[in-house]
């Protein structure tokens, strides 16, 4: 049996003092590290304990049985030494630095320490290590062409680790099927799905295919994954009132887990078959609860578009067949020249004409759409035609889109423009933009030349509207260097008489 003297002579006792306080250390500082801690303890317990044990053996007239267990308990107590150095290294000292090196990283030094333990061991035995490094080629290379497939999945997972293609707690997306990554390993990667399950993908298979890592930071923020909705909706409703409705629903909604920043957008997509699919496209922050917060978001654009009297739409084909007799089309003749009637009041250049020839302007009346941001007219150019807008709201520059562009007004529904081009054929004298969505009905010279050849007289009513007109505009006008002088009710007449031949 060793003394205390013997023992205290001996290198293990002061590796085992320097091995209590990095387990120390470990256990007050990495609290997810304790049952590492509870094992390597134990282990060292255990390979003191057999030390002992090969020294008793040695004293009882056993030296040769003795040495040998020493031998065993010596490289074992080496590699459990090994392994909790490494602990320390990367998973105390490294982290409190702020440095996370690849967790592979941990694992090829630890095996390449064990690997000097050993040879290290042998030297000791007195083996040449030049002949072990001979024989150990040969079987080196029958070992590789026998594992392959292991070696390829285990380069391929250092390859993964190294560049940071994959890391812990990342959500990835596979072919099939998508998860957060539990673990890189050296043959495998683990990803837990959404279901609960856990997928074990061969490292091989990940650098031969593509994936998909989910999630972009703005702003340095936390992740944000981009979803899509999908919704179809009747092509009678304007888009650009659809787009805006269903992009306030969602943003006034304060979803949990979609994010404000970037906001939240809708799109028109396709529009086919009288129907126009939409997307709304937002950015989640908690990935793991996609489906749920997809069923918010729907739930949100589809009780915002009931209240608003747009339902959803489903793919149909109908064969309609109607008899389409004189009645009928009179009746829809009707309506739309109704319609087109109460346009033109609010149309002060056409209170002196009569019901008959107001009738006669509704039927030469055509429907003219426009999305936010078209040009409707553009300033310069030569156009006889009146717009008289029924919805939406427009904006009057002068040099648009020059660096030194000037808004001159803004018109709603109930306004009217462009009646000195209907009326003289003058250029336009600003550029007119739709401000929103907007819906007018156009009148052109050839639907108006008729009635004013028709009475004369007139001339004399239109000529005097658009001079106060004009004397209007004047005087709302903020910059007076740069509007043209207003000409007189005469000279507005002659233009009149000159333009449609009278």
């Amino acid at each position: 049996m060793l003394t205390l003297e013997q023992l205290a002579r001996q290198e293990w006792p002061y590796l085992f003092v320097i091995c209590s306080g990095l387990l120390l250390a470990l256990y007050r500082f990495r609290p997810d590290e304790r049952r590492n801690v509870g094992l390597t303890l134990l282990y060292l317990m255990l390979g003191a304990m057999g030390l002992w044990l090969s020294s008793g053996l040695a004293g009882m007239g056993f030296p040769q049985g003795g040495a040998v267990l020493r031998e065993i308990f010596t490289i074992l107590l080496g590699m459990i030494i090994i392994r909790l150095f490494g602990l320390a290294l990367f998973r105390l000292l490294l982290r409190a630095l702020g440095v996370e090196p690849p967790r592979i990283l941990e694992d090829v030094l630890v095996m390449l320490g064990y690997l000097a333990w050993g040879l290290v061991r042998l030297r000791y035995a007195g083996l040449d290590l030049s002949q072990l490094v001979t024989t150990s080629a040969v079987i080196t290379a029958v070992v590789a062409f026998a594992m392959q497939d292991t070696l390829g999945n285990i380069l391929s997972g250092i390859a993964l680790q190294l560049d940071d293609s994959l890391q812990l707690g990342q959500w990835v997306k596979l072919h099939d099927y998508s998860g957060k990554v539990l673990q890189v390993g050296w043959r495998s990667t683990l990803i837990e799905t959404r279901n609960g399950e856990t997928v074990v993908i061969p490292n091989a298979w990940l650098m031969k295919n593509s994936f998909q890592v989910i999630g972009k930071r703005f702003n340095g923020h936390g992740l944000e994954w981009r979803r899509w909705v999908w919704l179809d909706i009747a092509w009678d409703h304007p888009p650009s009132m659809v787009i805006a409705l269903m992009q306030q629903a969602v943003q006034d909604a304060h979803i949990a887990g979609v994010s404000s920043e970037p906001p939240p957008s809708a799109v028109l997509m396709e529009a086919r078959d009288g129907i126009a699919r939409y997307a709304m496209r937002y950015w989640m922050t908690d990935f793991a609860l996609d489906d749920p917060t997809d069923s918010q978001v729907r739930a949100h654009l589809i009780t915002a578009l009931v209240r608003h009297g747009i339902p959803l739409a489903s793919p149909s084909h109908n064969v309609l067949m109607t008899k389409d007799n004189d009645k009928t089309a009179a009746q829809r003749q009707e309506t739309d020249i109704s319609r087109r009637l109460r346009a033109l009041e609010c149309v002060s250049l056409f209170n002196d004409f009569t019901d008959e020839e107001r009738r006669h302007l509704a039927e030469q009346l055509r429907f003219a759409p426009f999305e936010s941001g078209d040009v409707i007219s553009r300033q310069g150019a030569v156009a006889h035609w009146l717009y008289i807008l029924t919805l939406g709201e427009v904006d009057v520059w002068r040099n648009y889109q020059a660096p030194g562009a000037d808004l001159l007004g803004h018109l709603k529904a109930g306004g009217f423009f462009g009646e000195m081009g209907l009326m003289t054929g003058a250029p336009r004298t600003a550029t007119v933009v739709a401000a929103t969505y907007v819906e007018c009905y156009r009148l052109d010279r050839a639907g108006f030349e008729a009635i004013l050849t028709a009475r004369p007289a007139l001339a004399d009513a239109l000529s005097r509207i658009l001079a106060e007109r004009l004397a209007e505009n004047q005087l709302h006008a903020r910059d007076l260097a740069t509007v043209p002088v207003v000409p007189h009710q005469a000279e507005v007449l002659d233009r009149i008489r000159r333009f449609f031949g009278l």
